[in-house]
């Protein structure tokens, strides 16, 4: 890779991508498997959503860099992977233009899916551009008030899964997308749970108030166990609520737990970015597996 482009990769934050990535191919995985209701499977419209979503999430990252550095709740001391502003290699301006490119690509990509869909194309990408930066910009940024978690469930469970079925479909959502969302939700949210607790001193001095600073260390710990683990529930309800095959996905159940007793005995330090990497694990393997339930469940 290009030296000049390297900082440009990192600042993407690649290791969260699959927060994008997976709620699109969930929510367009019932019209692949010939669901009924749907349509049929539209990869054109398929391609351009989970495009338009990755650049949302990449824009929502660089807002996140330019804007934790300008407040110091990024510093070069931070335990986690390297920000880019923070650390100098790019400068704050360069970066919020980038996250603003990134915002009218994303736009520019979503046009086949307004044209097929309508205006609830443009209600959710306008509203999923503006929470991009509200995440942690404008006067009420959310992931300083505590409302990280209730951000990812929202936008990166529900949103992503109903807005990508509807794309395929045109319909609203059914107790499938209800499932499916939520489960992406929780699972993407124990990531931000981890990056919380692991940051947790540094974003008290910041005044960065998540809810690891708010209510502490144990409730964390908790939240980051309720995020892993509760999606597994949802799988045996699936199976019960939809098709039996639903029950494959909770075997993600091994991981959830082994991630809920490291963060339990584990101080939060630079190996809580184990515990990333395997909380991203968790949903990309929940994921392959609802894929390989679907496939057994019509073939």
């Amino acid at each position: 890779m290009p030296q000049a482009l390297r900082p440009w990769f990192l600042a993407t934050r690649p290791k969260t991508l699959p927060a994008a990535i997976v709620p699109v191919w969930v929510g367009s995985l019932p019209a692949a498997f010939g669901w009924t209701g749907s349509e049929g499977f539209g990869g054109g419209l398929f391609w351009a959503t989970l495009a338009s979503c990755l650049c949302i999430q990449i824009a929502t990252n660089l807002f996140n860099d330019a804007i934790d550095s300008h407040k110091g709740a990024d510093t070069e001391k931070r335990l986690g992977p390297k920000r880019v502003t923070a650390t100098g290699m790019l400068a704050a301006r360069t970066v919020m233009v980038g996250a603003f490119g990134f915002c009218l690509l994303a736009a520019v990509i979503a046009i086949p899916l307004i044209q097929a869909r309508d205006w609830p194309i443009v209600a959710i990408g306008g509203v999923s551009l503006l929470m991009a930066f509200a995440y942690t910009g404008g006067p009420f940024p959310l992931a300083y008030r505590g409302m990280g978690e209730l951000f990812v469930i929202l936008f990166f469970g529900f949103v992503a899964v109903f807005g990508s079925w509807f794309v395929q479909s045109g319909e609203g959502p059914g107790i499938l997308q209800w499932i499916t969302g939520l489960q992406v939700g929780l699972y993407s949210s124990a990531l931000i749970a981890i990056n919380n607790l692991r940051d947790v001193d540094e974003d008290r001095q910041s005044n960065k108030r998540t809810l690891a600073v708010r209510f502490g260390k144990n409730f964390a710990r908790f939240e980051i166990a309720l995020f892993c683990l509760g999606p597994v529930v949802l799988s045996l309800a699936g199976a019960f609520l939809l098709f039996p095959w639903f029950a494959l996905a909770a075997l993600t159940l091994p991981l959830g737990l082994a991630i809920s007793a490291k963060v339990k005995r584990t101080e939060p330090s630079a190996v809580y970015n184990r515990f990333l990497a395997m909380s991203a694990g968790q949903l990309v393997g929940y994921a392959i597996l609802l894929s390989i339930a679907f496939a057994l469940h019509h073939g």
